[in-house]
């Protein structure tokens, strides 16, 4: 299938923004995640010159002069640059974005509303200048003029992306909103996903630069095989459970430490604790919090990364009284553990980041913590589970919550 130029500079741009395959994908909700890669692999292949890379399109000519300008009148030249930087910056506002190469002629005709008014060029020099005639400038500019029809589906979608978690969330969740609503509103979610792209209502997840973390603290005791090998499905409750630490850096310049403890019949967090320490007590007080749900003959197996609090006698010690079976992550290898660090990172958007966190003690942040986990577990649903919470997944197998 082939896509526009648009798309793929679309998606080369969110790629420079920090975001991943994964994400890009999701958010252009086309394109497959061969296709992007290609798209960010090409472009930092040579492209006309040394030093490879995209170059923006120049609005007027081909090189540095234009040959409808006398090199000697210094003014008109003047003009022209005055007028190409005002159609960027006026792009700029309307696409966010540095490209112009793409450009519909809905948002052609945007960018020539928003210069006008300011009475310095004619029409023609705008029309001219973005490679539209004016009839294609005349047609989107009255149908822009006409009612929105989806104007009420704007509203109720902003407002249901600012109440909960002050953006936290993306499409998806405010798609299942929509439908929950005393009077529900039917709408797809590529519709809610165009709304909110045409909104600006950006996650702020999405809006923030990642930066490599790694827990890693040595070889203090062998370490037991890969048990999972990336399997993170599970038919019974407590037959396999992952866990981690997470770090939180306060304002303040304190730190907090979560360890939580994951089951991956239902994705519900079994145990957790936190600390400003991530030493062998937070662990090892999580384990035995999980240990103590356990119901006669229950022996899950319990899958970690390499971790010292996770090599330490303690936690070997209490693996072995309640029949626990160890399995660890290979050196250095974040997916072998995925579905634990997929679950940090939604907590870390929906929870932490976007936030002020300003004058907040460790204490205090504890307890918003525990809060947003207990919601988790009770409130917020998932496709996965077919809609359900973990508590009601697991209620309607017969299991207690």
């Amino acid at each position: 299938m082939a896509y526009s130029r648009r798309m793929v500079e679309r998606a080369r741009a969110l790629r420079g923004a920090g975001l991943t395959v994964m994400e890009i994908t999701e958010i252009l909700g086309g394109p497959g995640k061969t296709s992007v890669w290609r798209w960010i692999r090409d472009v930092r292949k040579p492209a006309g010159r040394a030093g490879g890379g995209m170059d923006l399109p120049r609005l007027v000519g081909d090189g540095p002069d234009y040959p409808d300008i006398d090199p000697e009148d210094k003014d008109a030249l003047i003009e022209r640059l005055r007028l190409e930087n005002a159609v960027l910056r006026a792009v700029q506002d309307v696409l966010k974005a540095e490209s112009l190469d793409g450009m519909s002629n809905r948002e052609k005709t945007l960018v020539i509303d928003r210069l006008r008014p300011c009475g310095k060029w004619s029409l023609r020099e705008l029309t001219s200048s973005l490679g539209i005639s004016k009839s294609s400038y005349e047609y989107p500019r009255r149908a822009i003029a006409r009612p929105d029809r989806r104007a009420p589906l704007r509203a109720l979608v902003r407002r249901i992306f600012t109440e909960d978690g002050e953006g936290a969330r993306g499409y998806r969740f405010v798609t299942a909103r929509l439908r929950e609503l005393d009077e529900p509103v039917r709408a797809s979610e590529k519709v809610v996903l165009r709304i909110m792209r045409e909104e600006g209502l950006v996650p702020r997840w999405m809006r923030r630069k990642r930066r490599p973390y790694s827990s890693y603290a040595g070889e203090p005791t062998p370490a037991p095989p890969n048990l999972v090998r990336r399997d993170f499905r599970s038919a019974l409750p407590n037959f396999l459970w992952l866990t981690d630490i997470t770090e939180f850096r306060l304002p303040s310049g304190r730190k907090v430490y979560l360890s939580a403890i994951r089951d991956c019949f239902d994705s519900s967090v079994v145990a957790w604790r936190a600390g400003e320490r991530p030493d062998a007590a937070l662990a090892n007080s999580t384990l035995e919090d999980a240990c103590a749900l356990l119901a006669p003959g229950e022996r899950p197996v319990i899958h970690s990364d390499r971790g010292g609090h996770y090599r330490w006698p303690g936690w070997i010690s209490i693996c072995e009284g309640h029949g626990l079976a160890r399995s660890m992550s290979a050196k250095g290898c974040s997916p072998d553990n995925a579905a634990m660090e997929g679950f940090f990172g939604l907590l870390k958007r929906e929870f932490w980041h976007g936030r002020d966190w300003s004058g907040w003690t460790p204490a205090r942040f504890i307890e918003e913590l525990g809060g947003w986990i207990g919601r988790y577990n009770t409130e917020r649903r998932s496709d996965a589970l077919g809609g359900r919470t973990p508590a009601e997944f697991r209620a309607a197998l017969g299991r207690a919550a």
